[in-house]
């Protein structure tokens, strides 16, 4: 699966990005139908309590799935976007059919 990172009113970071990698591919091992990743890590100056936004995008067979949070820290915003992802990725595992 690839992996692709967009950073908006933020500093490009190795480590979120490889701690996002990283939780995308034990999702990618569980859900061997998915393709790629969309990751945008943004930056909101006007949530003084939260602020910190993750946004994925998966490419897999049939709509892609989206997710988002906006919380204090990116650690935490990605971990709850993963959580949506897992949901999401759940129903959909149940409506393909293996022949």
């Amino acid at each position: 699966m690839t992996v692709n990172f967009q950073y908006v009113n933020t500093d490009v970071s190795d480590t979120l990005s490889a701690f996002t990698t990283k939780k995308l591919e034990k999702l990618a091992d569980k859900f061997e139908f998915l393709i790629s990743a969309q990751v945008y890590i943004k930056h909101d100056d006007n949530k003084h309590d939260a602020g910190k936004i993750c946004n994925i995008e998966l490419s897999l067979p049939g709509p892609r799935i989206f997710a988002t949070s906006n919380e204090p820290t990116y650690e935490i915003a990605v971990n709850e976007t993963i959580n949506d992802l897992t949901r999401q990725l759940k129903k959909r595992k149940k409506v393909y059919k293996v022949y």
